[in-house]
């Protein structure tokens, strides 16, 4: 937390812990993803009775990790899995508040030096050496890629590019949310090449095409990473598989509060509340009675609870459920190669113009278990991404475009090989800010955490869920009279008062 100009939203006061209440209150925890151990932690450490149910057999949701077993001839292999890279950023700080709680200086995390991308015509881009200051940080990217030049800078509309230089959350969205961002990049005349290296790897670390993403979404990405914060675009990776570097440890230090976790069990059902307590009918056939209920869970999971809970809220509420979309399907190939990678590959490689490829991962350079895998055998944990998919991905044409980036790799046989193919995150098309859902519902002691749901602050991605959990916390606590726990943000507008004059002057211009 380097930057000074962080906003911190302050706790609603309150009563030190629920344990001076009447009665202790019971909450139903649904989803052990970031959102709902968020929700969990906060409700936890202000003395609340939380249950949490989880459909996987492990925790983190899709930031969860696992592992896998293969017979080879010889011995059977222990292979961490999980569902990709992700990255760590230094203005994720609540999610980093979660990560504390186990860790306070965070050893959990390593940075990452660089986060280079490649496009199709070898052209690269390096956040390497940035300055971190606003607005020159963006300056210095832009000038110093090879697909951004300096009359590129002077054919920008500065008109149609002021709410980039002064974004407001939300007013942004009632800016920009009713055009797709392929659009509003081009109606600023953003060059090209500059729009298919930069943000479209941005846009697609919403699992989306650009032509699919609201504007005020990429709008918000730019100010979180760039302009609204002096924290840098460098981020923080996992040194060990998300189980044991992450969930693992958080899941300890709950269940040392109280928390009861049931694994691998599905709600079906919520009824109640209001006058009577909720009931959370599982799978395993149980009933679970509460007084409140964090539903947590990923989108298709949230409309399968809610179709089958009739008694929950009102039908617009409900409407809004429904009309939630999920982003097009998404791979992750992860491959055990029997050589090494070059020694200079870096940990994580975005690229553009590479289809179906959106990144390549090199595990080894920052996780524990690749590592130990590659000091044995000589060879390389390798990890392919492809984003916003039709459908699957033909093996070959990722390997073809690895081997095309990485040529080593055209020799290396591959050892293992596991691949995951999922369509489970939320898509932002534009027009659609306004009819998400919020944390709170229409009925009290419901409330709804995660990436999906609308928030009003600068947060995206991890830290959209892990914000929205503390949020759902904080308004249960509120409603008992108990202290909440503050939240941290990057400024919620434009950080350069000349930024926001000069495109008020610009916005206010006749064409």
């Amino acid at each position: 937390m380097t930057d000074r100009r962080r906003q911190i939203h302050p706790a609603s006061p309150g009563l030190s812990d629920a344990s001076a209440l009447s009665s202790r209150p019971r909450v139903v925890v649904v989803g052990g993803g970031i959102a709902g151990l968020a929700a969990a932690t906060g409700l936890a450490e202000r003395g609340v009775d939380v249950e949490i149910v989880e459909a996987q057999h492990y925790l983190g949701g899709r930031v969860g990790g696992w592992t896998e077993h293969e017979a080879d001839s010889d011995s059977p292999s222990q292979l961490a899995m999980n569902r990709g890279f992700h990255a760590f950023f230094r203005q994720y700080y609540n999610l980093r508040a979660l990560l504390r709680r186990v860790d306070p200086q965070l050893r959990m995390l390593a940075p990452v030096a660089d986060y280079p991308l490649i496009d199709g015509a070898g052209r690269r881009d390096t956040f390497r050496g940035l300055p971190r200051i606003p607005p020159w940080n963006a300056l210095a990217f832009a000038l110093r890629s090879p697909t951004f030049r300096l009359s590129d800078l002077v054919r920008i509309d500065a008109r149609a590019a002021a709410p980039l230089a002064a974004v407001s959350v939300p007013d942004i969205y009632r800016r920009l949310d009713h055009i797709d961002a392929e659009t509003f990049l081009k109606s600023i005349n953003f060059p090209e090449s500059a729009r298919h290296l930069a943000f479209e790897v941005f846009s697609r670390s919403f699992f989306a095409e650009p032509s699919q993403l609201s504007a005020a979404e990429l709008a918000t990405m730019f100010h979180i990473y760039f302009l609204g914060s002096n924290e840098g675009l460098i981020f923080d990776v996992a040194t060990a598989n998300f189980d044991v570097s992450l969930w693992n440890p958080l899941q300890s230090y709950l269940t040392q509060r109280g928390v009861r976790f049931r694994m691998g069990d599905k709600v079906l059902q919520v009824t109640g509340g209001r006058a009577k307590p909720f009931n959370v009918y599982t799978g395993s056939g149980d009933r679970l009675d509460a007084d409140a209920v964090v539903l947590a869970v990923d989108i298709g999971g949230l409309q399968r609870i809610v179709a089958a809970s009739v008694e929950l809220a009102d039908e617009t509420w409900r409407t809004q459920i429904q009309r939630l979309r999920t982003a097009p399907s998404f791979e992750v190939r992860r491959l055990w190669l029997d050589r090494p990678v070059r020694y200079d590959r870096a940990p994580f490689l975005g690229t553009a113009g590479h289809p179906p490829l959106d990144n390549i991962s090199v595990l080894e350079r920052y996780e524990r278990e690749a590592a130990a895998w590659t000091r044995q055998t000589g060879g390389s944990v390798i990890e392919l991404h492809s984003y916003a998919l039709d459908s699957a991905t033909p093996r070959e044409a990722g390997l073809a475009q690895l081997h095309k980036i990485y040529p080593e790799t055209a020799s290396a046989r591959v050892i293992h090989e596991r691949v995951l193919h999922r369509s489970d995150c939320p898509l932002f098309t534009p027009g659609t800010y306004s009819r998400r859902p919020a944390v709170v519902t229409p009925q009290p002691g419901l409330l709804l955490a995660g990436d999906a749901i609308r928030l009003d602050l600068p947060v995206a991605l991890m830290e959209r869920a892990a914000t929205t959990g503390w949020s759902a916390a904080n308004h249960l606590l509120q409603r008992w009279g108990v202290a909440g726990h503050e939240l941290i943000t990057v400024p919620t507008r434009g950080r350069s008062r000349l930024l926001r004059s000069l495109a008020l002057r610009q916005e206010r211009q006749p064409r």
